[in-house]
């Protein structure tokens, strides 16, 4: 969604029409504007509520994803990723309610965790990438600030801003099934269905069940079908280990079954564990472009749902003006450093929150209760982790086809267009790298302009993106030339 300017005419404290608020009112209802904004306390706890059943799965994703080694070999505990993951939610949320007051939840990005996941933490330890996430997120914190993020946003084809989520929505889906054991690395071929060209073990064909599931509910517009999918197969999963129909070695992350009681403390034993420097061994030039892939990740989406939402909320004018936009902004930026020093990845606006606006919400009294319920999280996390990661993973394939549906803005008979996005689409799966996939796409795309005799009509900022980008792509070559190793 391009952006012309976005800088909000008022702010947060201004939305509605007039400035007088009626006497008589609570200071619940004067602190979030909720007469003013034409809702009820009664609309934002049931939007509240909403939201945080549709955005939920994220406590058993984001775990799923992070669940690996890094350079070292170590892995995160899986019940300190839980509480990472809550924590962090219910923190930026919470800042969003009271601070920035609009319908607006954050949890941990799929996309910032898949690139931590796949790109950064096998080149560093855990601590080291979470560290270049507090960095991400200090450098959106001051795009916003220093407005440049407009400038960013508006020096990109919107054809490429399609290309990064359709294909982040391919990479996260490809995640899914290699999680669940539906893809393996095959023996004559780089991939096959199962181990052996077939699917192997009930764990997958559980994940293949709850997968249809998932997409049955969404086909009939079932609200929170994702959680409700995860759910169901986590019931049939428990029942299935229960009458030792499946041997609990099948299953990648441990019988679904739980030890103990279902509530304890939260294990904060992740928290903080975040280091800077000690890169000398991936060099400078690498530091930069996960950085930048990180950014990419992170930030353009958060524009586009923000305005998306706020407009669904109709908190934006037709001009896409939004109260308090900047505020909403910095605080997606803020919780890019908050999940990196919890442990859990950036967090990010979820275009879930719209589930919550479908309900009536209106202000920042239902990211207030959508927080609050992450918060109770954290006392819940045994009861969390009894779900297997064949049934979580078929919630990433399913986010994945939902971020592919943004093909339908391409226009795919233009070649100019198309190409551009074909390469950015299937390269970041096919080389499992995010920033690969934009460079291929930036690059695409400056070159066929050129070639069509339309150079005028590449700006600035593409050129140095397209330079960075070929010698990141060259970067073997001239490291060998100029006898660097």
């Amino acid at each position: 969604m391009t952006q012309q300017s976005l800088e909000p005419a008022t702010t947060a404290d201004d939305a509605g029409e007039g400035t007088r608020v009626p006497a008589g009112r609570s200071w619940l209802d004067r602190y979030f504007h909720i007469t003013r904004r034409e809702s009820t306390v009664a609309r934002e706890v049931r939007g509240g509520v909403t939201t945080f059943m549709a955005m939920a799965y994220i406590l058993l994703l984001n775990p799923l994803i992070l669940s690996g080694k890094d350079a070292a070999g170590d892995t995160l505990a899986q019940k300190a990723l839980i509480t990472a993951t809550a924590f962090a939610a219910a923190l930026s949320t919470l800042l969003m309610g009271f601070f920035g007051k609009v319908p607006l939840a954050l949890a941990a990005g799929l996309s910032v965790s898949g690139v931590l996941s796949s790109q950064v933490a096998p080149q560093m330890t855990w601590p080291q990438a979470m560290g270049m996430c507090v960095m991400y997120g200090v450098v959106i914190m001051l795009l916003v600030v220093t407005g440049l993020r407009e400038m960013i946003m508006n020096a990109i084809p919107l054809a490429l801003k399609h290309a990064i989520t359709m294909g982040i929505g391919l990479f996260v889906a490809l995640i899914g099934l290699v999680k669940a054991g539906f893809v393996h690395q095959g023996k004559a071929t780089p991939v096959t269905l199962g181990p052996e060209g077939e699917l192997a073990g009930w764990p997958v064909l559980l994940f293949a069940v709850t997968l249809l599931a998932i997409f049955m509910l969404q086909a009939r517009g079932i609200p929170g079908a994702i959680l409700i999918g995860i759910v169901g197969g986590t019931v049939i999963a428990v029942a299935l280990n229960a009458l030792d129909v499946i041997d609990p070695k099948q299953w990648a992350s441990g019988a679904p079954e739980l030890h103990g009681s279902a509530v304890s403390m939260p294990d904060f034993s992740i928290f903080g564990n975040v280091e800077f420097g000690g890169w000398g061994e991936v060099g400078a030039m690498t530091v930069g472009m996960i950085v930048f892939t990180l950014v990419l990740a992170g930030f353009f989406d958060a524009m586009a749902t923000i305005i998306g939402v706020g407009t669904e909320a109709k908190l934006a004018d037709d001009k896409g003006r939004m109260p308090g936009l900047s505020k909403a902004l910095f605080i997606d930026g803020a919780g890019g450093a908050i999940g990196g020093v919890a442990g859990a990845s950036g967090q990010t606006v979820f275009v879930e929150s719209a589930t919550g606006v479908g309900e009536g919400a209106r202000t920042g009294l239902s990211s207030v209760i959508t927080g609050l319920f992450f918060a109770a999280c954290l006392f819940f996390t045994p009861l969390t982790a009894i779900v297997p990661g064949e049934v979580a993973a078929a919630a990433l394939v399913v986010i994945g086809a939902m971020m592919m549906m943004n093909a339908r803005h391409v226009d795919w008979a233009d070649r100019a267009t198309a190409i551009p996005v074909f390469l950015t689409v299937v390269i970041m799966p096919f080389t499992y790298s995010i920033t690969a996939g934009v460079a291929a796409g930036v690059i695409s795309y400056v070159a066929i302009k050129v070639a069509q005799g339309k150079a005028r009509e590449i700006g600035a900022f593409m050129w140095a993106l397209t330079g960075i980008f070929l010698v990141y792509f060259a970067l073997n070559p001239i490291e060998s030339w100029m006898g660097v190793h």
